[in-house]
């Protein structure tokens, strides 16, 4: 059985980067790609295996939602970059011989910009900002899997131009019976713009195709977790596009990777440190963010990410802390109570 996992998930990883190239820096509703979880974001940004008392781990695969997360209530926040804001609100409620359902929001604000006009006078302000809608329900459909499906509208503003989406995740999840092994995979995000801005026209939301694992060790509190992402975007390289400004921008040595260096970029590792159910310890790697955001003369710990979370009464407080870029981090904070308990 995991020989044949494995074969599946090489395979996939050969296909994907045998693709051409795409180009740097273009996104529809970049707020679907944000990580509003500080768990998931200790654990380096998307992992579809994990099983835990939290319902903002659904919003990554709707197949994680269980009976165990009935009635949980999640917020969350993150003082993102260049005075972006970012937090997420979700609660699950189960059905028992139904399913569970889980619905949440995601707001994105992007702060005031400076307005300006083509020869550079600025005109004042203006605002911009993005929101998702998660409704989802998942239904075991045996002992060992279950799976799940998330509908998110999402809605955009910049200035006076608005755009709107439908976006979906599909995902399933295998749980042996031994309780430590979980594996799952996901279609994060496919679906399509449906009122572009202004005359633009309307685009296609590229659909993310993910597979991992997590496993925790039968006598020690540790558990490793693996996600391989971006299995159907073709070619992790990518071309900083000509502009229109006469500015040359060389391309970095980042955008083209060799075999190695390609298949990596496609995984994303974690490891937590679970004492007890009331407390963790997690960390991540992003390999991919580590080499498209590092500076060559200094990588320090670009594409690493840590995080730590408590139960203190009947709350669990959840904290981590993702580094992009030498020049900036990214901070996230979560809260996570279940309102039966009140």
């Amino acid at each position: 059985m995991g020989q044949k996992i494995t074969s599946f998930v090489v395979t996939l990883l050969l296909l994907s980067i045998s693709s051409a190239a795409q180009q740097g820096g273009e996104s529809t509703f970049g707020i679907l790609h944000l990580t509003p979880s500080a768990r998931m974001s200790a654990l380096g940004g998307h992992q579809v295996a994990l099983t835990d008392n939290d319902p903002s781990l659904a919003l990554f695969n709707p197949a994680l939602a269980d009976s165990s997360l009935h009635k949980n209530f999640s917020l969350g926040y993150s003082p993102y970059i260049a005075d972006i804001n970012y937090g997420y609100g979700s609660f699950a409620y189960d059905l028992p011989g139904t399913g569970t359902f889980f619905a949440g929001i995601n707001h994105l604000s992007y702060g005031d910009i400076i307005m300006a006009d083509e020869n550079g006078e600025i005109q004042g302000n203006f605002s911009a900002s993005e929101t998702v809608v998660f409704l989802g329900y998942s239904k075991k459909l045996s002992p060992l899997f279950t799976a799940g499906l998330t509908f998110k509208p999402v809605f955009s503003t910049i200035e006076t131009y608005n755009s709107w989406g439908i976006a979906f995740d599909a995902g399933v999840t295998y749980h042996h019976a031994n309780g430590r092994f979980h594996a799952g995979a996901l279609l994060r995000n496919g679906g399509r713009q449906i009122s572009s801005y202004g005359e633009t026209s309307a685009a296609s939301l590229p659909p993310d195709l993910q597979i991992g694992f997590s496993t925790q060790l039968a006598h020690a509190p540790f558990r490793f977790s693996v996600t391989a992402r971006d299995l159907l975007s073709g070619s992790l390289d990518y071309e900083i596009p000509e502009n229109d400004y006469g500015i040359n921008v060389p391309q970095p040595e980042s955008a083209n990777a060799g075999f190695g260096d390609q298949l990596l970029r496609h995984l994303i590792f974690g490891v937590e440190f679970l004492p007890s159910k009331n407390f963790y310890v997690a960390a991540g790697l992003n390999p991919r963010r580590r080499q498209e955001l590092r500076v060559d003369s200094k990588v320090s710990t670009v594409g690493y990410s840590w995080g730590f979370g408590f139960r203190v009464y009947k709350f669990h407080f959840a904290y981590s802390s993702a580094r992009y870029h030498l020049a900036s981090s990214s901070n996230h904070f979560s809260i996570t109570t279940n309102i039966s308990e009140f």
